[in-house]
């Protein structure tokens, strides 16, 4: 009988890790989403013991006090009080068990704890399919949901619903709906404008490009910082490039640590033609330039080339998770911005 070669005994090895691998994240799978369908159906059930009751609001507490007190003895603190309310909750903001089973149970209860908390249910349902198609850690999801993500693609240039990557497959891909404004980059630690530097903000994302990626959205990967393009006679660098693969073209971002002006947007505008024809490959779409600014103002945008543009866009960056009520205002004008842009169209 032959000995088995160190090669030969490093690939078996390699192939039953990964089957061994395989099995535990298929039980894994398997566990979150009985766990996550058995908490509806928790919920379900005393939803209908408490429709039961003469005095819901008394009754339903008193239902939810014992229930917890029996079943944590035998089963954990995994049934404590607060909990069972959350898997009331949870039936409650998704009556039909469809959704439960196609999408919940696509992800674990402490995400479904995040997003059952979500007003809106448009909002509901985003956060639902993107958390699950984009592999959100809870943490980004927390981070997403209290950034406003979601309302931030509303207000983006053209107000579109944001495409998931279900409904994107469906329909023709709209680039506006990938693009946020304003964009928030807490996580760079720099002060608010003007006290910071360009050169500091572009050497902070790209410290923290992760987080950047998952900021811009889905589909961005990272090409290169102070990318070089040249003619016959000059070179010329763009801040940061980018690849959407689903998109399928490059994404360039200037960042303006001031008040956009007009020589900033023909800088972009030439950029963008210059990448075009010089580094756009057979069947990408053509090149998008994104201004990332500290200060936008709306009149410098209406009378430039940025207005009605396919390829050209501007957007405020805040170095500081805002209150809700800053980002509210601010989506709030984005909005009426975008409605009175349309009036003048029309």
């Amino acid at each position: 009988m032959n000995t088995l070669q160190k090669g030969q005994m490093d690939k078996l090895v390699g192939e039953v890790r990964t089957l061994l691998t395989q099995a535990r994240q298929a039980t894994a799978r398997a566990v979150n989403t009985a766990m996550v369908t058995t908490y509806w159906m928790i919920g379900q059930r005393i939803v209908v013991e408490e429709q039961n009751g003469s005095n819901k609001a008394a009754y339903g507490e008193q239902i939810l006090q014992k229930l917890s007190s029996a079943l944590e003895k035998e089963f954990g603190n995994g049934f404590s009080y607060a909990n069972l309310r959350n898997m009331r909750q949870f039936f409650l903001t998704y009556p039909d068990k469809e959704i439960c089973y196609t999408l919940c149970s696509k992800l674990s209860w402490s995400h479904n704890r995040l997003i059952m908390r979500v007003q809106d249910s448009d909002a509901r349902h985003y956060y639902l399919q993107e958390a699950a198609q984009e592999g959100w850690s809870v943490r980004q999801l927390e981070r997403n949901i209290e950034s406003h993500y979601y309302q931030r693609l509303l207000a983006a240039p053209d107000g579109n619903k944001p495409q998931t990557m279900g409904n994107a497959q469906l329909q023709p891909i709209d680039v506006k709906s990938f693009l946020k404004d304003p964009y928030v980059l807490e996580f760079v630690g720099l002060p608010p404008y003007p006290n910071h530097k360009e050169s500091q903000l572009e050497a902070a994302l790209t410290d923290n490009m992760q987080q950047f990626l998952l900021e811009l959205g889905k589909g961005f990967s990272f090409v290169g910082r102070q990318y070089r393009i040249s003619t016959e006679t000059s070179h010329f660098y763009i801040d940061l490039v980018f690849y959407n693969y689903i998109l399928k073209c490059f994404v360039l971002i200037d960042l303006k640590a001031k008040k956009l002006t007009h020589r900033d947007i023909g800088q972009m505008d030439m950029y963008v033609r210059m990448f075009d024809d010089l580094k756009r490959g057979e069947g990408d779409n053509p090149t998008i330039g994104i201004l990332l600014c500290a200060e936008k103002e709306e009149t410098v945008v209406k009378y430039s080339v940025l207005n009605g543009s396919q390829q050209l866009f501007a957007a405020k960056y805040l170095p500081y998770m805002p209150t809700e009520e800053e980002l509210r205002n601010m989506i709030e004008n984005n909005v009426r911005l975008l409605e009175s842009g349309k009036e003048e169209k029309e």
